[in-house]
């Protein structure tokens, strides 16, 4: 099924080339479309990598695989196979991703284990050894591509190709990140958000890059949903390369540590809004930002539970400032709130303070703002100074149509 492109969107921005990393694509034919569904991205020996998974209890061979992966931290490969998702396929999708382990071992002459292997798509289906074996060796031998050529073959109900970048000064020396991401369904995180690779240069410490990589997923990847779904092969990973010329960042009071943390949210927090923006039959892009929580945590779960109503987001499709939806979206999170000291507004317009309805509220610019691509809303609890923000998009008849289909 041919899909229109988001109108929420963004054009793919220009990134640069990663010292040490180099990108090759190909088409293994896992469904029939006319595209590459395989990408092979090696990175150069002494490369570092950090990687958060999936929580999900029916997690992929290639999440359960990975997970063991990223504690040796180094890495010098990764494939990733778009189309289909080779979960809940018992020992016949182990044996695929060994196999495409020990391939790319062999051509890279390193050991099977540092080659992470991604897979998205189809449940239930095991991953055809056979059109793996050749899309690799496709792979192995394709002309180098770009951030672009890599973030769409990768996609499986994407309408859009999505990437980030951003640069951090260590010292004197400029350090380059580059991420590339999918995702558009099956989004409601816990530990990371579909498959997302993240690219950079820096010498980084493996431990302090997982810890790094672990803060800016819970700030970022884990404030995302789309449909309130966990997908069972959900993947970040991060490679540095190390190529940049700077003394080695092994924690927080290393120079250049903040620098390179904040560089890496950014990166994060844009990747994750894209796959936002691209839900499946998104119209609205949708932030919603809780104050005066007990915790940051806290907030953050009544922002989840807000934000994964369908009530919530029905409302906001329809363009209806419903605010009485969000009140039974906060009671129902199970975190501390007071009825009688809630507050919510909707693109900084305030319709009920401490617990009741604003005297003077205008519906007329909040009916505005709803009108808009770009909504806000606001709730204050009033317990504490917890917050957090949460982002997700509203739920149309297009979702329903999306996943009907999604196996044909």
């Amino acid at each position: 099924m041919e899909l229109a492109r988001s109108p929420l969107a963004l054009p793919f921005p220009d990134m640069p080339p990663i010292a040490g990393v180099t990108l090759r694509v190909a088409r293994a034919h896992y469904k029939e479309w006319d595209r590459a569904d395989l990408t092979f991205i090696e990175v150069d020996a002494g490369t570092a990598l950090a990687g958060v998974f999936t929580q999900s209890a029916c997690a992929s061979t290639e999440v359960e695989m990975g997970r063991e992966q990223v504690k040796s931290g180094s890495a010098r490969a990764l494939i990733v196979n778009a189309g289909n998702s080779n979960a809940f396929t018992g020992y016949r999708g182990r044996e695929a991703v060994e196999e495409i382990m020990a391939q790319v071992g062999g051509a890279l002459d390193c050991d099977p284990s540092a080659v992470l292997v991604s897979s998205t798509g189809v449940i239930g289906v095991p991953l055809p050894k056979d059109k793996a074996r050749e899309g690799v060796a496709a792979a192995i031998t394709a002309q180098p591509c770009g951030w672009e050529d890599a973030a769409k073959a990768i996609t499986t109900t994407d309408t859009f190709a999505k990437g980030a970048h951003a640069s951090a000064m260590i010292g004197d020396t400029r350090v380059e990140l580059c991420g590339i991401i999918k995702g558009s369904g099956m989004i409601a995180p816990d530990m990371a958000t579909m498959l997302g690779y993240i690219f950079t240069d820096a010498r980084v410490a493996p431990d302090f890059l997982q810890e790094l990589l672990a803060q800016a997923n819970a700030q970022t990847f884990s404030c995302i949903t789309v449909d309130g779904d966990t997908s069972t092969s959900d993947t970040v990973l991060a490679f540095a390369t190390g190529k940049a010329d700077h003394a080695a960042i092994t924690g927080w009071d290393s120079p250049g540590a903040d620098a390179l943390a904040a560089a890496l949210y950014d990166v994060t927090r844009n990747l994750a809004q894209l796959v936002v923006r691209d839900g499946e039959g998104a119209t609205k892009f949708i932030t919603v930002r809780v104050l005066g929580a007990v915790s940051d945590e806290s907030a953050r779960r009544v922002g989840l539970a807000i934000a994964n109503s369908p009530l919530v987001k029905t409302a906001i499709a329809g363009e209806d400032a419903n605010w009485g939806r969000v009140v039974m979206a906060v009671g129902k999170a199970g975190e501390p709130a007071d009825r009688d000291k809630l507050s919510i507004a909707f693109g900084g317009v305030w319709a009920a303070r401490d617990g009741v309805p604003v005297d003077d509220y205008d519906e007329t610019p909040v009916a505005e703002h709803l009108k808009g691509q770009e909504i806000d809303l606001a709730v204050e609890l009033g317990m504490g100074t917890g917050r957090a923000s949460v982002w997700t998009c509203d739920l149309t008849h297009g979702y329903i149509s999306i996943n009907a289909d999604y196996r044909s």
